[in-house]
């Protein structure tokens, strides 16, 4: 068995559409990222590849490559994913925090849940996603951006 932490942050901005968990969801502003921003898949993303042995996102998904300029990152997970069976592994589970002062978490959690686990091919009883805010203080307590965090075991 192998634990692996992944942690992604990125910063509000106009004009782009808040992707979380695979997900668009309604929000005043997206995230700035070369790809679509998802902070949520990237750290899990994170978080299996360590667990793998298999350096970074930015390693297999670098953001000075212009041809993935946009990418989804539901496209990076299922890319994670595939890669750590082919490496022998299975996903036990993961776990994961999302931070922002908003929106909220809890409403889109059960579908969030359903978009990772079939991003990944596994059961949803496998995902959890959790919503903390940080009370005003920090990046995301001053609204500016959202980060998340993610751990996982693979055997």
């Amino acid at each position: 068995m192998r634990i692996g932490l992944g942690y992604d942050a990125h910063a509000f901005v106009d004009g782009r559409d808040l992707f979380l968990g695979g997900l668009r969801i309604p929000h005043n502003k997206g995230l700035l990222g070369h790809s679509d921003g998802d902070v949520l898949l990237h750290a899990i993303s994170d978080a299996l590849l360590g667990a793998a042995g298999a350096e970074d996102i930015g390693a297999h998904f670098p953001n000075t490559d212009e041809s993935i300029k946009g990418i989804e990152s539901a496209t990076i997970l299922a890319h994670v994913g595939q890669l750590v069976r082919d490496k022998g592994f299975s996903i036990i589970n993961i776990d994961a925090i999302v931070v922002c002062e908003a929106p909220r978490i809890q409403p889109y959690r059960e579908k969030l849940k359903n978009s990772i686990a079939g991003i990944l091919g596994v059961d949803t009883d496998r995902i959890s996603v959790k919503g903390k805010t940080t009370e005003g203080m920090g990046f995301a307590g001053r609204r500016e951006g959202i980060e998340a965090r993610a751990v996982c075991l693979i055997d």
